[in-house]
């Protein structure tokens, strides 16, 4: 597997406040950045173009991170996005979860400042 430089994110967060602070970071590190506010919207806009890493939120209306998962399927898609999850909630079945569903991380949102989130997508290898 070659790891290659990703180049594009769609952010998956229904917090408008702390979405566009993720695209701004992300944008001005150098990556393509759009924004999805539900897991729903996030399908709709993989349809249009695959990103190379999807940072997703758990909690949101229409359709949550889990659900957006299943529908998903990235271990069954033959070139999906990483998929890092970002949330507020460190419930062990819920990490457990994500992870049987194919997310590569999970991070808790209060632990990781926009550098840090920057830093942990440059280290994020792609299939």
């Amino acid at each position: 597997m070659v790891k290659k430089t990703p180049k594009s994110i769609l952010v998956v967060e229904d917090d408008t406040a702390l979405s566009e602070a993720y695209k701004l970071v992300l944008d001005h590190a150098g990556y393509t950045t759009r924004i999805a506010a539900s897991g729903q919207d996030a399908l709709q806009a993989i349809e249009e173009d695959e990103p190379d890493i999807i940072l997703l939120d758990i909690r949101m209306p229409v359709m949550d991170g889990i659900a957006f998962l299943k529908e998903y399927q990235p271990k069954t898609r033959p070139n999906p996005a990483s998929v890092i999850v970002f949330s507020n909630y460190d419930m062990e079945q819920e990490v457990d979860e994500v992870y049987e569903l194919g997310a590569e991380r999970y991070v808790l949102k209060a632990w990781a400042s926009p550098s840090e989130l920057v830093k942990l997508i440059n280290g994020t290898a792609l299939r």
